[in-house]
């Protein structure tokens, strides 16, 4: 699998929470856009997971990964917590694409399928995450994560809640 977006640097890349004060005035994809320019700082999970931003547009939110060793578990697989992570983040962040300005979101529910295993070192996965609804209040996506050869690893759907910031 080949992609046209490098890794980032994580090891110089700018990490933090999303300053409210100027999240406020952004829709949720001039959100992406701007931390994919560095502009706004990227969540210190992405180093942790070794997970980043591929491509954000309205409604769809594609992250790859790089699981190692620090993401087994004790039977030598990738934990599903890490799965899982990656799954949500990419379904998540498709609903944070679609939020107005003002408007922040939660995961709710989280439904997770592992169809099989995942090995750490055995290359870069891919994850794309698409909105299904978008209503005021709750909103839906799916998403799917694939291994280097395209094979399916897991799937899964998440539910949000989307509410004003002022409200939080």
């Amino acid at each position: 699998m080949t992609s046209a977006t490098p890794a980032p640097d994580l090891a110089n890349l700018q990490l933090g929470a999303l300053p409210l004060t100027e999240i406020t005035k952004l829709s949720g994809l001039e959100i992406f856009q701007h931390m994919k320019e560095g502009k706004l700082p990227a969540p210190p999970i992405m180093v942790t997971m070794q997970i980043f931003l591929e491509t954000a547009e309205a409604g769809r939110a594609v992250f790859r990964g790089n699981p190692g060793k620090a993401h087994m578990n004790p039977q030598g697989t990738v934990h599903g917590g890490w799965i899982s992570t990656i799954l949500d983040t990419s379904m998540s962040c498709a609903v944070h694409t679609e939020l107005k300005p003002g408007e922040i979101y939660t995961t709710t529910s989280l439904t997770v399928n592992m169809v099989r295993p995942l090995m750490p070192g055995s290359g870069e996965v891919r994850c794309e995450g698409l909105v299904a609804h978008r209503g005021s209040r709750l909103a839906t996506a799916e998403g799917r994560l694939v291994d280097a050869k395209g094979k399916l690893i897991a799937h899964g759907t998440v539910t949000c809640m989307i509410f004003p910031l002022q409200t939080a």
